[in-house]
This record gives structure tokens, sequence and C-alpha cells, in this order.
């Protein structure tokens, strides 16, 4: 198995308050309808098990469950790593959410930093990165338009 990690951060000044935007951010049943590719989040036990539908990467067909413990500040930051106690799981995440006032709108920041390991060789790097990187960036933006629609906002 190799382990692969792509980056992605991506701020907005958003037209919703605060409070809207962390309500959104928080519902477990409301994530998945916004976020392309995952199917469901349960909370276990405190933590968030996030459960994605299959996803494509190279050759490979993946569907990937993973464990997050979940920091909230509430109505400013969410932070979020993968549950090193889960050493079965072959995907996690690292990242968190940051929600600053800015007048009338929000400015939003979100860091998130995927990880999954594959059985490919580290020589297939390049093309699972390049992969990796135009799903998050099809989720990012798919993400942002739905929650700004649920939102009934604008940038």
């Amino acid at each position: 198995m190799t382990r692969f990690t792509a980056h992605n951060h991506s701020t907005a000044d958003v037209d919703a308050s605060q409070e809207q935007i962390w309500t959104a951010l928080t519902d477990t049943e409301l994530l998945p309808r916004l976020t392309p590719f995952l199917k469901r989040i349960d909370v276990v036990d405190g933590k968030w098990v996030w459960t994605l539908t299959s996803i494509p990467v190279l050759t490979k067909q993946i569907s990937p469950s993973f464990t997050e413990v979940m920091t909230f500040e509430p109505m400013t930051h969410i932070t979020f790593t993968h549950d090193p106690s889960k050493t079965d799981e072959q995907a996690g995440a690292e990242g968190s959410y940051t929600l600053t006032p800015n007048g009338a709108r929000t400015h939003l920041a979100i860091d998130l930093e995927v990880s999954v390991d594959l059985p490919l060789p580290k020589l297939a790097k390049p093309g699972v990165l390049a992969g990796m990187n135009t799903v998050m960036a099809a989720m990012g933006s798919r993400f942002a338009t739905n929650l700004l629609k649920h939102l009934d906002a604008t940038r």
C-alpha cells in the first residue's frame, strides 16, 4: 500500500451570518446533501464517521469510510483530524473550517487534507494526485454552490 495525500485551501466572503453557516457545517444530515461523494455521516461516541460513495482513482474505485475527531469552538472554528486509533481505515482527513465576521458577511476559510492508502506503486503518485486534486476541486466547487443555495446567499 502507498499513502497519497492531497491538500486544498479555499476562502470566500459569504452573504450569510456566522450562525447560519455554523448551523449548516455542523448538521450531519445536511452535509451529505451539500457534498458530492459524501454518502452519510454517522456520529459514534462523539466522533464523525464519514462514508463516501464510489470515487474513481486511476483504474480503481474506492468507497472509503473514515473516522474524524471533531473539535468545535462555537460559531468560529471546527477542526477535524483522523482518529489515530483507526489504523484499519484506508483514508482520513485533517483540516478546519474558520468563520470570521466581515461586516454583514462571514469570511469562511476551509482547509482540507485528504490521505488515502491504495494498492498502487509510488510511481503512480503523479496520476493519483492529479485525480485526487481534480475530485477535491470538483467537490469543493459543488459544495460551495450547494451551501450558497442552501443559505440563499451569494459570495
